[in-house]
């Protein structure tokens, strides 16, 4: 594991077996909270409940008495919520899964530990082989094994500019790696002979999200042939320029670009989004797993089981309604125990279908949104997979996602009549 073998085994003193830790790609998704005083990773629904079959302990899930041994009841409290973190972007994988197995380490090998210092020590590895320009260079090595060659964004970027729209790209990494990234996914192979930052009217390269939405930091132009800073003031931004650090209030104040007429596009809620959409800018979301759950969703054998769920669900409603507890026939107290048990199972059913661990992304196993869906709702004004989706709609139409807390655009109603054609 590239985190620990580089930096923290060496500065913490980490057990030699930590580095030989495995990313297991089946076990985490994203959107789950550490919880830095248990030690458990949660997924939790839209109103802030823990899911049933989504707390583990390590590798250890926690049943719901455990669940309620640990925490007392479900709903996480404001005061528990101070003690959690959000692993929301396309590094929480590996975070995840590291967390994980580390906890799970030491629960194993019988040690005491403060579970907020592992998130500590694992976060600042994270930050470490970024900034220190590891996972950079790694990346730029092989290129063909970390970035995908993708003519449609080229094409989705022209489109853009020939239709008059502004682009900027503003990003938290350095120069180098910017540019030998959209070099070899834009400009290799596809046709694309001029240089992809004439694609951009700004180019920001160290931007510093999200401190970039709040701080007052100037702008410095980039020498890209002598890497190294300018001492002018930036009062504007120069075609085929770079620029590195600033922040929202110069950018707003030397483009003249009102808040409701961007949108920004990003993949971390937080990081990318929560700042600009408190800016007044629209935002849109990429979640890359989007489609693959969205296939799933879209699968006879997952819209079968989620037909059997609600109408399991609808029966025992009515049963618990026209008969009272202590006036139960055996058989209708039989009857009640079976619809809960294929209630079950075909919960367990759906969740397996997009992770064993903790299933769906957007939905918790009863079908409600989760609290990623609910930071969605928050932050983004649409989502989608991938940028070169909105080729299939013309750029001058503003997209809205509409707010309902039951069920999100993407997600499929499943008529009951589904079930009776099986």
């Amino acid at each position: 594991m590239i985190l620990f073998s580089f930096w923290e085994f060496l500065q913490f003193k980490y057990p030699e077996i930590c580095a030989e830790f495995k990313y297991d790609p089946s076990f985490p998704i994203r959107g789950l909270y550490y919880d830095k005083k248990n030690g458990c990773l949660l997924k939790l629904d839209f109103f802030g409940s823990i899911e049933p079959d989504g707390c583990y302990y390590g590798r250890h899930k926690l049943s719901r008495t455990e669940i309620e041994k640990v925490y007392g009841t479900r709903h996480i409290g404001r005061d528990q919520a101070r003690g959690l973190v959000g692993l929301m972007d396309f590094f929480c994988f590996s975070e995840a899964c590291l967390i994980a197995d580390i906890v799970q380490y030491f629960i194993d090998a019988k040690l005491d530990f403060d579970a907020s210092y592992i998130y500590q020590d694992v976060n600042r590895a994270i930050q470490h082989v970024h900034r220190s320009g590891l996972v950079h260079r790694g990346i730029l090595l092989d290129p063909h094994r970390y970035l995908v060659k993708n003519g449609q964004v080229l094409h989705f970027l022209r489109m853009l500019r020939d239709r008059g729209k502004k682009l900027f790209l503003l990003t938290n990494s350095p120069f180098y790696f910017v540019d030998g990234g959209m070099h070899f996914m834009l400009e290799d192979s596809i046709g694309y002979r001029d240089s992809w930052r004439e694609l951009f009217d700004v180019v920001i390269a160290k931007a510093n999200k999200p401190e970039f939405y709040t701080s007052e930091h100037p702008f410095r132009c980039y020498d890209t042939e002598k890497d190294n800073l300018a001492f002018t003031k930036v009062d504007a931004f120069l075609p085929n320029k770079v620029y590195y650090h600033g922040c929202l209030k110069s950018f707003l104040q030397i483009t003249k670009w009102n808040g409701p007429e961007v949108i920004y596009f990003g993949d971390h809620l937080f990081s990318d989004l929560r700042g600009p959409s408190k800016a007044g800018w629209r935002t849109a979301a990429i979640i890359h797993e989007l489609e693959s759950e969205i296939h799933i969703q879209n699968n006879d054998s997952y819209r079968f089981e989620q037909a059997k769920f609600h109408i399991a669900q609808e029966l025992l409603g009515k049963l618990h309604a026209t008969s009272a507890n202590n006036h139960r026939t055996v058989a209708c107290q039989s009857l009640l125990e079976e619809l809960n048990e294929e209630r079950k199972k075909a919960r367990r059913m759906m969740k397996k279908m997009f992770n064993n661990s903790f299933g769906a992304t957007f939905l918790t196993d009863t079908g409600q949104e989760s609290a990623f869906a609910y930071h969605i709702h928050q932050y983004a004004d649409v989502y989608t997979s991938k940028p070169e989706n909105f080729l299939l709609y013309p750029p001058e139409p503003w997209l809205h996602v509409p707010y309902d807390i039951k069920i999100m655009p993407h997600h499929v109603k499943v008529p009951s009549a589904l079930f009776k054609n099986q």
